[in-house]
């Protein structure tokens, strides 16, 4: 006899079986998206001093849209991924989200793309352990990329180099006690395909 039990247990399985296929279709649109910023970095005119960073960088976080008014914490954030560089080639991706109940945008600027070089052992770390805050007092030196950007910092210019696409000026984007988190649901298996192959060679092309 087929026990209330049993039947509850085929329907979660059954759950767990239609959720795979929407967890990659999620990394695979993100991936994709991150793809996409690295090629807009590609064309902006701070693009060679963002490759000499990225060259020499320990890591990358892509958040290829900070939305204001997203949901990601409650209040505005985006999704991203972490790609660890290991000698001429980069390990990941891993996946983050970064939210904050106090993203300031300048007037107009409702959603931006970012690239965070990540040059410290400090900051790689807390990133990784789920544990950075961006911000006053929070112990991370966080530098500007823009050739928009009057006074733009070079590529030795902090723990973490933001470029952020639409405003010409990391200074459209204040982040002020914003933080990086794990999607332990997206990084709960290993991540594979195309899009990921195919941002990983991107980011190699930058030597």
């Amino acid at each position: 006899m087929l026990t209330k039990l049993t039947i509850a247990a085929a329907a979660l399985g059954a759950a767990a079986f239609l959720a795979t296929p929407a967890v990659a279709s999620d990394k695979g649109e993100l991936l994709h998206d991150a793809n996409r910023t690295v090629d807009h970095l590609r064309h902006d005119p701070a693009f060679a001093e963002a490759a000499k960073a990225i060259n020499g960088a320990r890591a990358v976080y892509i958040v290829p849209k900070l939305v204001k008014g997203g949901f990601i914490f409650g209040a505005e954030g985006g999704d991203g991924v972490l790609f660890v560089h290991r000698g001429h080639s980069w390990a990941g991706p891993k996946f983050y989200g970064m939210g904050s109940a106090s993203f300031g945008f300048q007037a107009g600027l409702e959603q931006a793309e970012l690239v965070f070089i990540i040059n410290s052992r400090e900051a790689l770390a807390g990133i990784e352990k789920g544990n950075v805050k961006l911000g006053a007092g929070a112990g991370l030196t966080v530098a500007t990329l823009s050739s928009g950007a009057e006074g733009a910092t070079t590529s030795h210019g902090g723990d973490i180099i933001v470029w952020a696409s639409g405003t010409g000026a990391y200074g459209g984007v204040a982040f002020n006690g914003s933080v990086i988190k794990e999607d332990k649901d997206l990084n709960a298996e290993p991540t594979t395909g195309k899009e990921a192959e195919a941002l990983r060679r991107n980011l190699a092309s930058f030597h």
